[in-house]
C-alpha cells in the first residue's frame, strides 16, 4: 500500500491549504462566533462549491474517476488547521457516501448532482444520547400503507441547525441495541413534524437537537433495504470517523506549529523557553505522535478508497489515535503558552475547545480502542 498522493491529489491539497489559509483563517471563526452565526456561513459554502470541493468523491458520471476519500481527506485536514466550520464532512463525505453505498438509482440521480454543486446540505441524525452508541436507536419508523411515520429524538446533530436534508437512522424492527431492524431515511429538514432546536456549542460550530413527531415520508425516502440499515450505517460511520480523524490531524498540526513557534520566540529569564530541556521533550513527544497519527490516517483513507477488508480496523485505529493526539496537543498548546494561553484573545483555547468536540464525534478514543480489540478477537 502506498500513501503517496497523485499529482492531482497534491494539487487539490495545495488548493485546499491555500483556501483555508487565505479565506478561512481562525479570525474567520472568531467573526462567525462573535456575530452569532453559530457556524452558519452561506458565503463560504458558495466558495467551496465553486472550487468543486463538495463533489470530490462524486463521479461526473457513473463509474467515473474521482479524487477519492484520500483527496477529500486533504481538504478536511486543511480546514482542520484553521478550525473552519463547513458542511463538507456531513455533506461531501457522509451524505455522498451514504447515497453511493445505499441509494437507489433515482435517489443518486436526484441528490448526488445537487451535493456536488453545493446546492443542498445534509446532516446525519444518529445519536440519541450524550454518548456515541450507533445501535442504541429508539426512534421508530412504522409503515403506514404508503410509506413510514417517524417518531423520535436525535441529539447533538452536527450541522443539524442549518442542513437542508436529514439522514435519519430509525428502527423499523426490534429493540434498541439490536443490529437488525435499523433503517435509514432521507427526510427534508423542513418536513412537517420536524422540530430543530439550535445549539451553541463550545467550539462555535453549532449543532441541533432534532425532534420528529409523526413525520410522514414516502416509501422512496428509504435509503437501502428496510431493517438492513446497519449494513450501510457501519461502513458509513467508518468513513465518517476517518474523515473526522483527518480534520483532527490538521487541527493538531496547526496547534503544534503554533506551540513550536512560541517556544522559539518567547524568552524567560533571558533565554528562549524552547531551550529548556523539559519543554523540548514534551515537544518531541507531540511530534512523534503527530507522525504516527498521520500514518494511521493515510492508511485508513487509502483503505477506504481501495475497499480493503480491514477498513473498520483502520478507521478505529485512526480515530482513536487522532482523538488522543488532539487531546494531547491542544492541552500542551495551552499550557506551553502559559497565562496568555488561557485567554480568549489567543488561539490555543479555540483549538482545545474544538478538540474536545472532535474527540466525542463518531466514537471516543476508548470506544474505538474497544472496537479495535473486538475486531481482532480480544
Amino acid at each position: 500500500m502506498t500513501f503517496l498522493l497523485t499529482e492531482d491529489q497534491e494539487m487539490l491539497r495545495d488548493t485546499a491549504m491555500a483556501f483555508a489559509r487565505d479565506e478561512l483563517p481562525v479570525t474567520h471563526l472568531r467573526d462567525l462566533r462573535d456575530s452569532g452565526a453559530n457556524g452558519k456561513d452561506a458565503a463560504t459554502r458558495q466558495k467551496l462549491a465553486e472550487l468543486g470541493f463538495f463533489g470530490v468523491i462524486v463521479p461526473e458520471e457513473p463509474g467515473g474517476e474521482t479524487f477519492g476519500l484520500v483527496g477529500l481527506g486533504q481538504i478536511l485536514e486543511a480546514q482542520g488547521r484553521t478550525l473552519a466550520a463547513t458542511p463538507l464532512l456531513q455533506t461531501a463525505l457522509i451524505a455522498a457516501s451514504a447515497l453511493q453505498m445505499g441509494g437507489s438509482p433515482a435517489q443518486q440521480a436526484e441528490w448526488l448532482p445537487k451535493i456536488a454543486a453545493g446546492e443542498v446540505t445534509f446532516a446525519l441524525a444518529l445519536d440519541e444520547a450524550a454518548h456515541f452508541s450507533p445501535l442504541s436507536i429508539a426512534t421508530e419508523a412504522e409503515t403506514n400503507g404508503q410509506g413510514y411515520t417517524i417518531n423520535g429524538e436525535k441529539r447533538f446533530v452536527p450541522d443539524g441547525h442549518h442542513a437542508d436534508m436529514l439522514i435519519v437512522v430509525a428502527r423499523t424492527f426490534g429493540e434498541p441495541g439490536d443490529r437488525h431492524g435499523l433503517s435509514l431515511f432521507l427526510v427534508p429538514a423542513n418536513a412537517k413534524g420536524v422540530s430543530v432546536q439550535e445549539l451553541e456549542t463550545v467550539d462555535s460550530h453549532g449543532a441541533a437537537h432534532i425532534t420528529l413527531t409523526d413525520v410522514v415520508v414516502k416509501g422512496d425516502a428509504l435509503l437501502g433495504a428496510a431493517d438492513q440499515g446497519a449494513d450501510i450505517l457501519e461502513p458509513l460511520l467508518d468513513r465518517a470517523a476517518i474523515g473526522q480523524a483527518a480534520e483532527m490531524l490538521g487541527s493538531a498540526q496547526a496547534a503544534f506549529d503554533m506551540t513550536l513557534e512560541y517556544l522559539n520566540n518567547r524568552k524567560q529569564f533571558g533565554q528562549l523557553i524552547g531551550s529548556f530541556q523539559s519543554l523540548q521533550h514534551r515537544a518531541a513527544k507531540m511530534f512523534t505522535e503527530l507522525e504516527m497519527t498521520r500514518s494511521c490516517v493515510a492508511a485508513a483513507l487509502a483503505a477506504a478508497d481501495s475497499g480493503k477488508s480491514d477498513v473498520a480496523e483502520l478507521a478505529s485505529l485512526a480515530k482513536a489515535r487522532a482523538s488522543e493526539l488532539a487531546h494531547l496537543v491542544s492541552n500542551e498548546c495551552v499550557q506551553m503558552h502559559g497565562g496568555i494561553g488561557m485567554t480568549d484573545v489567543a488561539d490555543p483555547g479555540l483549538y482545545m475547545k474544538r478538540a474536545r468536540v472532535q474527540e466525542a464525534m463518531y466514537g471516543s478514543a476508548s470506544w474505538h480502542r474497544d472496537r479495535y480489540a473486538r475486531l481482532n478477537g480480544y
